[in-house]
């Protein structure tokens, strides 16, 4: 029996301990928070709105806004003329574009818009 309430009060000791520590946590958490709180967020940083260039356009894209540019259509002699692109290159990009429906062959060599 006296062993017994040698172990209670040596439980309850440590009780009161643990109770304690608790204590002093909640309260340095209650600090941080006030803390924390009384700091105030940062201003951010403002994104300058930067232009974007222009993207350049593809080959077939180029081909395609001169020829619906052109009112009464163009021919391969102008647009080699105008891109700089040389024969083959023409001849493959207004397959393409006629394949794709973007443009018709008007007579021989003479290109206007779909």
């Amino acid at each position: 029996m006296n062993q017994l309430k040698k172990d209670l009060m040596t439980v309850a000791k440590d009780l009161k301990k643990l109770t304690q520590k608790t204590d002093k946590m909640i309260k340095r958490l209650d600090k941080l928070e006030k803390a924390q709180a009384a700091k105030k967020p940062k201003a951010k940083a403002v994104k300058k709105v930067v232009a974007r260039k222009p993207a350049k356009l593809s080959a077939s894209g180029t081909v395609l806004a001169i020829v619906k540019r052109s009112r009464k259509g163009i021919d391969i002699v102008s647009l080699k003329k105008k891109t700089g692109f040389e024969d083959k290159k023409i001849r493959d990009i207004t397959y393409r574009l006629r394949k794709q429906g973007k443009i018709k062959r008007d007579r021989k060599g003479f290109y206007v818009k779909a």
